[in-house]
């Protein structure tokens, strides 16, 4: 008998190579030869797959076959011929596609444990070839229990051949939604975590193990496995991987991953948002794949407020999606002369020359800027203006600015902010209202930092939208306040909107709007910012530079309000009493608002006089007899701590707006004989009384000081008493406590050492009771001679009563008075009798 040449483990009549060489050919049978360069490839569903969830496959090109020695490819169907290797050879289609299915088992029983590495190598390499042939033959290969098992075993091989293969048949199972959970329970995600984690790998194995992990994650609960595992470092990383496919199928995983609400908060922390948002950059190189990818995840992210945030820092902005329709009513200016976005004209110099019949001439007069005068060129700001607004108007023109299919039906989609900033602006000037509500919104949710306020200003956004603030439709007035309220908080977006004439038409809408609604919440914020009592102040006081500008404040505090405000449109009664009608009956929010705008408005005489008209005492008397400062202790402490927190900060602003509008009143001789000073003075002092801030008793002091000299009536407590023990002391206590000058702080203890000199009991109960005896002798252990002198008179007027010893003690007087009587420093005399006064 002739001998045959046999492998050790298996007595057949052939060997290892003939049988993989014809489980080859049979599984090419269904694919095309092709000696063509590697490209990607889409896998299509068909009737024997179901794919309506394999975000991988469908979405995205895969590789089907990555080898060091092959570089073909093809587009994968279920019935199509593709190329698997340049080794196979072409076969006749007539050829029985099964005819190598019966092999399938034995190249399983040579994946085993008792076999050489190369044998299973090359097992798991055929089984690999033959899985490309799809969903049928993936079946055939199922059909052998211990098939899944024995693949992820050969994940931990040092042979990148072994691995690249498990890896790539893993992925063709996996890609079969009846066999993913089975995968996942064989611990595939566990073992390519470890393999991922190796320091060298090659680019295809690293491709085929994301692939892997891209379709797992297409589980829901899988997508929660794998981002609770220590992946999410190593795809982040991939993310910077030389290989493009790498990138891809990281991108692909992650885009999954973020479909779960439940990783949103892990993946952020880990950092995922950075890498993610540089392709979505126009001055990044990436493929059309990855921004997808990335665009798909971010947009997930974006949902999330706090998310949104961290993506306008990394320079994207979500942009609302208004549908192609919507900007068929867009009519650019063709053949005007060239201006800024913002309005204002572009300093270009023009010529004689006759225009191009093209528009030529137009379109380039704009690259010609006069450098002559020091201030024409044009900022950075307004460059990237002119840029985002040439590129939309021109996507806009060409109807290529939104498609129907983009982003499915996602409502917003991600640009970088110069695209993102002119979209938006762009879409103001449409006529679709729902249109222009989106975009309006979408402006007041951008508008977080004086880098994006700045932005829209410099785009146009500030005209458009007072152009449109009057508009008919409710929904778009209340959007169109809303961006500007957001945009107001900027101090130079503020007087562009104030040089724009916003006032005439916030006054309107305040008369129409409802008392307690949004609307008027936002009407009056800009109004309080534009009309603004302290910015005044600044502008009779402060005459130095402001912001680099070449301008002092006054000048340009000047050029601005008083230019444009119309004394004849803030002295409208039905204004002026709505304004009154909100101080009288309105959360603290809005009475705080109302009567910073009443304070400005009183520097108008004829405003004043009309102000008085308007039964002003009864809601100047409506905060300072709020119930919110008649509770007893009891009632409060059953509130809220966080709550009780707010209301009384609220609560502590609105008095102190409310203050220095009575004081600005009291100059007027009409309202000082109407007024019933006496109740107001009762109602003062016992605010100054009450747990609000600190800070807002300077007015209320400063209130009650005034009042006191219009007041001829003699009151058994002195009214400069009240203020001294409730505002001056404590905020001397505070100054010294919390001080970080050492001039500041000496004067507060000269500054109490002369006030406790005045020999008054409560004045000496009022430092012991808000902590002065604590901050004081800090202050002498640590201060100059001169803070060692009145803090040690302060400390022996209070321990002249015998109950602040103990307290004195406490705060360690006893070694710092030792102290100053061993090294006899100024008034060590002092410092020896208070010795001997305290108990030892």
């Amino acid at each position: 008998m002739m001998s045959l040449t046999t492998h050790p483990h298996f007595k057949f009549g052939f060997s290892i190579s003939q049988i993989q060489s014809h489980v080859e050919t049979s599984s090419s049978m269904i694919f095309k030869t092709s000696r063509t360069r590697r490209k990607f490839q889409i896998l299509h569903p068909s009737s024997s797959f179901n794919s309506s969830n394999l975000k991988l496959h469908s979405l995205r090109p895969v590789v089907t076959r990555v080898s060091s020695s092959s570089d073909s490819g093809g587009t994968f169907h279920d019935d199509t011929p593709q190329k698997v290797s340049d080794d196979i050879p072409d076969y006749n289609a007539s050829s029985s596609p099964n005819s190598g299915d019966g092999y399938v088992g034995l190249f399983i029983r040579m994946l085993g444990l008792d076999n050489d590495l190369s044998d299973r190598e090359q097992a798991v390499d055929a089984l690999w070839k033959y899985s490309l042939g799809g969903k049928q033959c993936v079946d055939t290969i199922m059909k052998s229990s211990g098939s899944v098992f024995l693949t992820v075993n050969l994940l931990n091989s040092e042979s990148d051949i072994a691995c690249e293969a498990a890896a790539g048949l893993l992925r063709m199972i996996s890609s079969i939604n009846i066999y993913r959970d089975f995968v996942a329970e064989s611990g595939a995600i566990q073992e390519i975590t470890s393999l991922l984690r190796r320091p060298s790998l090659t680019s295809e194995i690293k491709e085929q193990s994301l692939c892997v992990l891209a379709n797992l994650s297409v589980d829901e609960k899988l997508r929660l496995q794998i981002a609770n595992s220590d992946l999410l470092p190593l795809l982040i990383k991939f993310l910077d991987d030389e290989d493009m496919k790498v990138i891809e199928a990281s991108g692909g995983v992650l885009a999954n991953l973020v479909l779960s609400v439940a990783n949103h908060k892990v993946m952020v922390e880990t950092g995922v948002i950075p890498p993610l948002a540089k392709f979505l950059r126009t001055d990044i190189e990436a493929s059309k794949i990855i921004r997808k990818e990335a665009q798909s995840a971010l947009l997930e992210l974006g949902k999330d407020d706090y998310y949104k945030i961290l993506l306008i820092e990394e320079g994207l902005v979500l942009v609302p999606l208004v549908g192609p329709g919507a900007y068929k009513s867009f009519r650019p200016s063709l053949h005007s002369w060239p201006s800024l976005p913002d309005g204002s004209e572009l300093n270009v110099k023009q010529t004689p020359k006759t225009p191009s019949r093209f528009g030529a001439s137009e379109l380039l007069l704009g690259l010609h800027v006069e450098e002559d005068e020091q201030n024409s060129r044009l900022e950075e700001a307004k460059k990237n203006a002119i840029v985002g607004r040439t590129q939309q108007q021109f996507l806009a023109r060409i109807g290529a600015i939104e498609t129907e299919t983009e982003n499915g039906n996602s409502k917003f989609t991600i640009l970088p902010w110069v695209d993102g900033v002119a979209r938006m602006v762009l879409i103001l000037e449409l006529e679709d209202e729902s249109a222009v509500v989106k975009a309006a919104d979408a402006i007041a949710d951008v508008a977080i930092s004086e880098h994006m306020r700045s932005s829209f200003m410099e785009a146009g956004a500030v005209k458009n939208l007072i152009r449109i603030i009057d508009h008919e439709s409710e929904s778009v007035r209340s959007s169109v306040v809303h961006a500007l309220e957001r945009l107001s908080i900027s101090n130079d977006v503020c007087k562009r909107i104030e040089s724009e004439g916003v006032l005439e038409h916030l006054i309107t809408l305040l008369k129409n709007s409802d008392a307690n609604g949004d609307l008027t919440y936002m009407i009056l914020n800009i109004l309080a910012r534009i009309l603004d009592p302290s910015k005044q102040m600044k502008s009779k006081f402060y005459d130095a530079p402001v912001n680099g500008s070449k301008k002092g404040w006054n000048e340009a505090r000047l050029s601005t309000s008083w230019q444009t405000i119309q004394v004849e449109d803030l002295s409208d009664s039905t204004f002026l009493s709505r304004l009154v009608e909100i101080l009288k009956s309105s959360s603290f929010v809005l009475q705080t608002k109302a009567a910073s705008i009443l304070e400005f408005l009183t520097t108008f005489e004829s405003c004043r006089d009309k102000i008085v008209l308007f039964d002003i005492e009864s809601a100047l008397n409506s905060i300072f007899q709020h119930k919110f400062f008649n509770e007893t202790e009891s009632e409060i402490e059953f509130e809220e701590p966080e709550l009780q927190t707010l209301e009384t900060e609220e609560a502590g602003v609105a008095v102190s707006c409310a203050s220095r509008l009575l004081t600005r009143l009291l100059d007027s001789q009409h309202f000082k004989k109407t007024a019933n000073i006496s109740e107001f003075t009762k109602s003062l002092r016992k605010i100054l009384t009450s747990k609000i801030p600190l800070q807002n008793k300077d007015w209320v002091a400063a209130c009650l000081i005034k009042l006191s000299s219009q007041n001829n009536l003699q009151t058994p407590n002195p009214i400069d008493t009240d203020i001294i023990i409730h505002e001056t002391i404590p905020r001397l206590i505070q100054q010294i406590k919390d001080s970080d000058s050492a001039r500041i702080q000496e004067d507060a203890v000269l500054e109490l050492n002369r006030i406790v000199s005045e020999g008054v009991v409560e004045y000496n109960r009022a430092v012991a009771n808000k902590g002065g005896i604590f901050a004081i002798v800090k202050a002498v252990e640590e201060g100059n001679d001169r803070v060692v002198e009145g803090g040690l008179a302060v400390l022996y007027s209070l321990g002249m009563e015998a109950e602040n010893h103990p307290a004195m003690v406490a705060a360690g007087v006893v070694p710092v008075l030792r102290r100053i009587v061993i090294c006899e420093r100024v008034e060590w005399v002092k410092a020896l009798h208070l010795l001997r006064m305290l108990p030892t």
